[in-house]
Parts: C-alpha cells; structure tokens; sequence
C-alpha cells in the first residue's frame, strides 16, 4: 500500500554534560501537528536506525495502517567507533555524562520543542548490540522518565546483569528485548567474536523475573542489521 511520508530534521544540541555538541535526526509523522500529542522514541545508533534499519519509513508505514500510536522518533548518531564505546559501554569514559544527558538535557528539549507527553510511560530508549546496553541502563537510572526499552542483542556483562538484579524501585519498565540464535560467535567490528547468545539469554532470565511487561524474542539470524531490520516491526509493535 502506498503510505505518507514523514520528515526528517537535523539538529544539533550543545549538551553540557558532554561538553560537546550532539547530533539528532528527529522523524516527525506525515500528519505531525502541535494539536496532538506525541509519544517518543530515542535510539542511540540513530544514523543506523534510521538508514540501515529504515525505522522512520517502518513508522510511517504502521502509522498509516494505525498499528502504532502517535510518535516522534528522535535518532542519536555516533561520531566513530571510539565516541561510541566511550559513550556506551559500561567503562566508557563517558558513559555517566552520555546516560545524564539523555536523562537531564535532552528530554526536557523534546518536551520543550514537541507537543509531547511529558510522561515516562510514553518515552523509549531504543539500541543495538552497545547502543542496546546503553539504553536499558539509562532506563534502569531513570525509570521515571523512560518507561519503555527496545534493546536488539546487547552487550551484556556483568556490571549489566547487576544492575537489573539490583533494580528495586516500584515503577515497571516495558521492555522488548531480543537476539539472533547465531550470535554465539558475533563478529565485532575490531576483529574478534563474541559470544552474545548466552549472556543475552542470562540476561532474559533475570529481565523476566522482575515486575517489568517483557517481551523476549530469539530471531533466526546474526548480529547485524540484516535481522535487527525485521525485527524492528515486531519490537515497534509491542511498544507502541
């Protein structure tokens, strides 16, 4: 079926948590206007999400047949492979100030500039594999203001699995969580393979055993964004 289009905007933020300005790439709707409100959805790896796993065309296409609510969905890219880590991983010199900024900086600007929610429950992280990692610990740090993950086969070490077991606060996060059966031996971009199927089904067994609306999937395929694509349908789904 033929479907309206929506926009997408470049911005850039001056975020003082990371002394740095940030890129985004906000994909309004095709019927985008102030007189509604809109739920939202940030996903780390944004250029990614949005060219590789075509999430705003995904959008606009479960929009038109009125699968998914309302939502704008705001894309955050990475510089290099090096900004990443520092941003994402768990010992990534950035990583306290990147999950601040989401948190204390950019969230109170979308809700600024966008007829928004301006509730937990209406907001989402979104990542893959790292970017993945970063979202659910954002989300754990702050279940008030995002009440919603999409995480595509983290990266799961032990410093995240403590910090779901330590979770203890009332407020259950929505979370969509899934992996590639093949991701015993995913390929990284140094070089070296990992095993993500193990921790990432560790993972699922303490996810599901806390008070969280939690959505497990195992996808036939590897850690690449030839199965986190299709993937995407379902988790949007689910979340919205």
């Amino acid at each position: 079926m033929e479907f309206a289009r929506g926009t997408v905007n470049e911005v850039f933020f001056d975020s003082k948590e990371l002394g740095e300005s940030v890129q985004l790439l906000i994909h309004l709707p095709a019927t985008f206007s102030p007189l509604y409100k809109y739920s939202l959805l940030i996903t780390q790896d944004g250029d990614d999400y949005f060219r590789l796993g075509r999430i705003g065309t995904l959008a606009d296409e479960l929009l038109a047949k009125k699968e998914i609510e309302n939502v704008i969905i705001v894309g955050i890219p990475y510089k290099d492979a090096q900004h990443r880590r520092s941003t994402y991983h768990p010992k990534g010199e950035k990583h306290s100030a990147y999950i601040r900024f989401l948190a204390h900086e950019l969230v109170p600007y979308l809700d600024r500039e966008y007829p928004t929610y301006q509730m937990g429950a209406t907001r989402a992280l979104a990542g893959d594999s790292l970017a993945g990692t970063v979202s659910l610990l954002t989300a754990l740090s702050y279940p008030h203001t995002f009440g919603k993950v999409l995480i595509q086969s983290p990266y799961v070490n032990e410093a995240v699995q403590q910090a779901v077991e330590k979770y203890k606060e009332n407020l259950p996060i929505e979370i969509y969580h899934s992996v590639g059966k093949n991701e015993h031996a995913a390929e990284l971009v140094n070089g070296k393979t990992a095993d993500f199927l193990t921790p990432n089904r560790e993972l699922a067994g303490v996810l599901s055993a806390k008070p969280f609306r939690y959505t497990y999937h195992e996808f036939d395929g590897d850690h690449t964004w030839t199965h986190w694509q299709p993937d995407l349908r379902a988790a949007l789904k689910a979340l919205f």
